[in-house]
């Protein structure tokens, strides 16, 4: 995590101190679970509780010598709590602190993250509410095709957003999963009760059938699913670049007051914040391949997987985070021009409504491969040349004279035709 794209919020969850922490919780909660069900007295769990404290400064020093950090926690620990630490970590290895602990952080990351998830949705909401009737030219292949609104546009952008919701809330469920059964998962030296019980306190669910660790489908989970949150922003962050451009300009991100954009060029106005979110979707996508790769872990457990989890959790975490920030930023103060976008509609005289001509003449007799043949050679004509006018050319055009009225090519240049059944979508939505 490097502090640029990481806000205090989530970049305090996953700092060392944090951590500790984590680990902390666990192994008071697993005290306190011992104690209830009789395993160890209940005054040494009081002792503990009111001691029980760390220093990072100090845990790293004893991690220099023993070369385990787990050890090293624990040994800082037992210097604040005295004689009843010998009753924490009783049954226990290492990987029920950390998985356990890792679980944490994970689940108060998804709870951030929806939250500013939340946030997106609202701010996109606003905008469709805005541009609900604001007519501009739908594109395929980077090509005008025809009519839709901006509002429109943004209701796939919500409803895309709506489902990521979706899939956050699902995985937080997947990874809030603990574990407290020992070396190898067996349980030899600690009693299942004591992991529904401890994982009862902290919140979590005790994994189904837990090895030595938490099997790592659900840590690649959580990475799929923010490299798929991560792949949404960039599409929108891509329309909203491409969108920008000088020659479309229909909107552009907001420029404040002492902004520059170029060094050499004063005139410049750069899609900056969308260009960033394109970039940071990269990054978490290249980290979705690691933590496949981390699923396959030798026999019941090895520690390839924790180097990368080391950076990739944080790094994940933090950047969407970031970017979810940004993009609700963005669409919140995004500029809108209407009149470049009737502008744009309408070059070359509406060649766009192409499709309502073809069926008009179909719908009065001619083949569909004649029709097409008359359009589309008007439509050609008009295109890319100066004062270029595919309605002057229909209403010219004396096959089509003798097949349309005047009205009825009036009524194939109506826009309102495409946007017709647009309110069903937005109703579908709430918008």
């Amino acid at each position: 995590m490097i502090e640029r794209y990481t806000l205090p919020a989530m970049g305090g969850l996953w700092t060392d101190t944090y951590k500790l922490k984590t680990w902390l919780q666990v192994e008071i909660a697993v005290c306190e679970a011992q104690a209830e069900l009789g395993y160890i007295p209940a005054d040494a769990v009081e002792t503990i509780k009111a001691k029980a404290n760390f220093d990072p400064a100090r845990v790293l020093e004893i991690e220099q010598e023993v070369r385990h950090d787990v050890i090293a926690f624990l040994t800082n620990v037992n210097e604040y709590v005295g004689d009843a630490g010998r009753y924490i970590h009783l049954g226990m290895t290492s990987s029920d602190v950390l998985d356990t602990g890792l679980a944490l952080q994970m689940v108060a990351s998804v709870d951030l993250l929806l939250a500013e998830t939340e946030n997106l949705i609202q701010a996109i909401r606003w905008q469709a509410q805005q541009h609900r009737e604001t007519v501009m030219i739908g594109r395929s292949h980077g090509i005008h095709a025809e009519p839709i609104t901006f509002g429109f546009k943004l209701a796939g952008w919500l409803a895309e957003m709506l489902r990521n919701r979706d899939r956050l809330v699902q995985v937080r469920q997947s990874v809030a999963v603990g574990k407290i059964s020992g070396a190898v998962g067996t349980y030899a030296n600690i009693e299942p009760r004591v992991e529904a019980l401890t994982c009862q306190k902290l919140g979590l669910e005790p994994d189904t059938a837990s090895t030595q660790v938490v099997s790592r489908d659900r840590h690649a989970e959580y990475v799929q699913v923010l490299a798929l949150v991560a792949a949404s922003l960039e599409r929108f962050s891509v329309e909203i670049r491409n969108l920008q451009r000088s020659d479309v300009l229909e909107v552009e991100e907001f420029f404040a007051k002492g902004q520059k954009g170029s060094s050499a060029m004063p005139h410049k106005r750069n899609p900056i914040r969308s260009e960033r979110i394109s970039g940071l979707a990269r990054v978490i996508r290249g980290y979705a391949v690691a933590a496949l790769e981390n699923v396959a872990l030798w026999h019941e457990r090895d520690i390839s997987h924790s180097s990368v989890e080391r950076m990739m959790l944080p790094d994940c975490s933090a950047t969407l985070h970031f970017m979810l920030v940004e993009m609700t930023e963005l669409v919140k103060t995004l500029q809108v021009y209407p009149e470049n976008m009737t502008r744009n509609l309408n070059r070359y005289g509406g060649v766009v409504f192409s499709q309502r001509v073809l069926l008009a003449l179909v719908d009065k007799g001619l083949s569909r491969e004649e029709a097409y043949r008359i359009v589309q050679s008007n439509a050609h004509s008009a295109w890319n040349h100066e004062g270029g006018n595919f309605r002057a050319l229909i209403e010219a055009d004396p096959t089509v004279q003798a097949h349309l009225s005047a009205a009825e090519i009036e009524d194939c240049f109506a826009a309102q035709h495409h946007l017709r059944h647009l309110d069903d979508v937005y109703q579908r939505l709430n918008i």
